[in-house]
């Protein structure tokens, strides 16, 4: 069978848009732009595994080291939703906190 980087990126791609579900469209563009930095990399670790020119142990632990990568760049992602999220329910209730004030305070 012949292997297609191409074809396998995009079904890589796909898991991680089935797996984020509903946080997709905040992590497509960061997902995507993993994908396509390491294009070229995972083609030369893939291609020089499938010729015999790497061990499977050395394969493996080169993948593993991207995975990893990734897991880091999609924690960085939710790290930054996390905090999107904070700053935006402080805004909220910042505003509740200042009405109430302006409402105790005498005229």
């Amino acid at each position: 069978m012949k292997f297609d980087i191409d074809e396998v990126l995009t079904n890589m791609l796909s898991a991680v848009k089935k797996s984020l579900k509903t946080d997709w469209p905040f992590a497509k563009e960061t997902a995507n732009n993993f994908f396509q930095s390491r294009k070229e990399r995972l083609d030369l670790l893939t291609s020089l595994r499938l010729s015999n020119q790497l061990s499977e142990e050395f394969y493996e632990s080169r993948i593993l080291d991207e995975k990893k990568i990734l897991i880091s760049e999609l924690h960085a992602l939710a790290i930054i939703s996390k905090v999107l999220a904070q700053n935006a329910a402080n805004a909220a209730f910042d505003i509740l906190e200042k009405a109430l004030k302006a409402a105790l305070s005498p005229l």
